[in-house]
């Protein structure tokens, strides 16, 4: 590690094989905790690399819980999280609009780090059962046409940081891994992240990636369509700089999507849309961020059919029986 740091500390960058072979060194609690927070802290100063991010990818993959879901042919909805704004759980909730529209989700998610209550936490809350076994998560899937991957679960590599990561309460390089992660690597992707830059990397990253995806970044600094100003989309076809109006949406101010001060707070929020009690602003984000995974299925449908598919999931209440089914079928 000491070779490793001194590398960092003197501005150098990793090479692919560097980077994995230091996670996993870590997944094996090689190093103490001082060194592991030297080491995470240095990518709170400066940006990743491609070449680092594409090696951290392949550590995690390489050492994470195989799992048998019949999931290859789903979408996964993750935001990379740390865009410090606390909304309230829009990947989550859109991945159970785009459950109850009929399409496969399997979700990746885990608890708020920088966040009050992240995917984990709102769905423990409710009720939902944590679990790797992959024929309990696949009869969720059948049953409510969306499964629920918790990180630590499957990623025990990330055992010996989640203290120290906990501890430091800001987003790490981490938070960029984790829509890279899933265990399923579905075909779909709707990913959210919190800076251009990181954008950028996702996007040179995917096109060598066997996706469908849409790699989304507000420039107001949300990881997700918050409908606050223009959103910036990148899919392997192209790249669009949009506005509310293209979702059919009124601008919003950000106090309309935030998402409670407490983990209570979140999961009051995340039923009430469920039951058809979200205000015209919540369920307006959640149909634009829907609407998204939805075409990332079927590339060549407008924007426009793609948002009346996500209303019809909410609005009937689909969206909720797949959150119901999930969570019967987990206990």
């Amino acid at each position: 590690m000491k070779r490793i740091l001194n590398k960092l500390f003197d501005h150098q960058s990793l090479d692919k094989s560097e980077a994995r072979d230091i996670l996993i060194r870590i997944s094996k609690s090689e190093f103490n905790d001082a060194q592991i927070a030297a080491f995470i802290s240095v990518y709170l100063m400066r940006n990743i690399s491609l070449e680092e991010l594409s090696g951290f990818r392949e550590a995690l993959l390489e050492l994470c819980v195989k799992v048998k879901v019949d999931g290859t042919d789903a979408i996964d909805l993750c935001g990379t999280g740390g865009d410090g704004k606390n909304t309230f759980n829009i990947s989550t909730l859109s991945s159970f609009v785009v459950a109850g529209a009929g399409y496969k989700v399997t979700k990746h998610g885990n608890y708020g780090v920088s966040s009050v209550c992240g995917s984990s936490n709102v769905l423990e809350y409710l009720g939902y059962q944590f679990t790797n076994d992959g024929d309990q998560l696949n009869r969720q899937l059948d049953a409510s046409n969306i499964c629920f991957l918790h990180a630590p679960l499957f990623h025990p590599a990330l055992k010996s940081v989640g203290r120290i990561r906990r501890e430091l309460g800001v987003k790490t390089f981490f938070n960029m891994l984790g829509p890279l992660v899933n265990p399923v690597q579905p075909k779909q992707q709707l990913v959210g992240v919190f800076n251009l830059q990181l954008a950028r990397l996702y996007s040179y990253l995917h096109q060598d990636l066997d996706k469908s995806y849409c790699i989304v970044h507000s420039i107001d600094g949300y990881d997700e369509v918050s409908l606050t100003g223009g959103v910036r989309l990148i899919n392997s076809k192209e790249e669009l700089l949009v506005n509310p109006i293209y979702f059919g949406k009124q601008p919003l101010i950000p106090s309309q999507i935030f998402g409670g001060d407490s983990i209570d707070s979140a999961a009051k929020i995340f039923t009430e849309v469920l039951s058809g009690e979200g205000t015209d602003a919540q369920n307006a984000v959640i149909e634009a961020n829907s609407a998204l995974a939805i075409q990332c299925y079927n590339p060549s449908r407008s924007i426009e059919d793609c948002i009346l598919e996500a209303k019809e999931s909410l609005h009937s209440k689909k969206a909720k029986f797949a959150l119901e089914q999930l969570i019967a079928h987990s206990n």
